[in-house]
């Protein structure tokens, strides 16, 4: 999936030349936490988060603070054309909470982290109504088909199917279902020779 696909397009802007109180301003009129700095033709000059904007505003109210002094100068920034993977691996990796979307220098958008868990919950079928049961799949060559096929012949849909991270040697599925009698999936995984490890309703 494409970042232009989820960043917030023409997204709203300020200039180095605004006042630290006007960025703070701007995003509590607009209830936002995100500011990219621009010069004339929409340049990324820099960027500034609502958090920046609160440890300098009272240093700013009571001497010669601007709000250059604060913004992220060259901030990490993603292309339109970027995966929402790596996205996700810039903002995990460095701690950041957005970052600005740009095409041969010009602010084209932003993306930030609620837009990539937004993104996450819905491939997932998080907000569906939905049964979850949780395998051992074995490394052995076909595993994971055979599983996926018994669940499909007692006709259950799969809405999205992920591997928990963890340090033990098995490797565990869980599966997304759309409703159904989920003891049922389970006792014909079982005969079908794999661990449940957890199902839900």
């Amino acid at each position: 999936m494409k970042i232009k696909s989820l960043m917030v397009s023409n997204p709203i802007t300020i200039t180095e030349k605004a006042s630290v109180s006007d960025a703070v301003e701007v995003m509590k009129k607009n209830r936002i936490r995100h500011l990219p700095v621009v010069s004339n033709g929409n340049i990324l000059k820099g960027f500034v988060t609502l958090a920046d904007l609160k440890v300098g505003l009272i240093p700013a109210l009571m001497q010669d603070i601007s709000l250059s002094d604060l913004i992220v100068k060259n901030p990490l920034t993603v292309e339109p054309e970027d995966d929402i993977e790596k996205v996700a691996q810039i903002i995990y990796k460095h701690k950041i909470s957005g970052m600005p979307v740009v095409k041969n220098g010009k602010l084209v958008g932003i993306i930030t982290e609620t837009d990539i868990l937004r993104t996450f919950i819905e491939m997932m079928g998080f907000l569906e109504a939905t049964s979850r049961i949780d395998v051992v799949i074995g490394d052995k060559a076909g595993s994971f088909k055979k599983a996926l096929q018994i669940i499909y012949d007692i006709n259950v849909g799969v809405v999205s199917v992920g591997i928990m991270a963890q340090d033990s040697k098995k490797k565990i599925y869980y599966f997304r279902l759309t409703p159904c009698d989920i003891m049922s999936v389970k006792n014909a995984l079982e005969k079908g020779g794999f661990e449940v490890v957890s199902v839900m309703e």
